[in-house]
């Protein structure tokens, strides 16, 4: 590789998307690549504590706005501290949610536009996108099952069932639109193998391996 290749997995709640990175970072690491696994919000020290206070369910209070820039503000320190860095040694990143999570639950779900959220993301990841983002699709009912079978239980996934649905049409529709031509859009309620499988030939096609 030239340079580094980010690959980023969204999707809504219960998607399995911690799997199937697992997954793959093993199978990227027996090829040889040196990758790097990371999430957001999340990843440092600074936006774990960021994380802890956006997304506690004792904050079921927090206004809209200090979402949006709590995520943004996590995303700057992750991108400055660890994304660009890793990118620029040419290692493989992979990332559970980054920015187009802000495009939907705060540009679209929340109301703040597209635009607005884009502009943000631009700066806190210095104009970056992913190389391959991988939507993992799954039906309300079965992921918010999945995830009430958990103990992570966190604000976002409390909210209402209209919600999670306007996440999931969102993404669906993002992902459609496909811009960039980096999405590939998997049904995350076939087995683990099955989808393990789709995100294998869809990242060996893109690394030529």
């Amino acid at each position: 590789m030239q340079k580094g290749f980010l690959i980023s997995f969204e999707g809504g709640e219960g998607s399995g998307k911690t799997v199937q990175i697992k997954r793959l970072r093993d199978h990227l690491t027996e090829k040889g690549f040196d990758v790097v696994v990371l999430r957001e919000p999340g990843g440092t020290v600074i936006s774990e504590q960021i994380r802890d206070v956006v997304l506690s369910a004792k904050n079921v209070g927090i206004a809209y706005t200090t979402e949006v820039l709590l995520f943004q503000a996590a995303r700057a320190q992750l991108y400055r501290e660890l994304v660009l860095p890793s990118l620029e040694a040419q290692k493989v990143v992979l990332m559970d949610r980054t920015r187009d999570s802000s495009v939907i639950y705060q540009g679209i779900v929340r109301g703040f536009g597209v635009d607005v959220i884009e502009q943000l993301n631009t700066i806190s990841t210095k104009d970056t996108y992913p190389n391959l983002t991988f939507l993992l699709d799954i039906s309300v009912e079965v992921g918010l099952g999945r995830r009430a079978q958990t103990d992570k239980m966190d604000r976002l996934d409390m909210e209402t069932r209209e919600f999670h649905q306007k996440v999931r049409d969102a993404y669906l529709t993002l992902a459609q639109k496909n811009d960039h031509k980096r999405w590939i859009t998997i049904d995350a309620e076939k087995t683990i193998d099955e989808i393990a499988d789709q995100v294998w030939k869809g990242v060996a096609k893109k690394l030529n391996v």
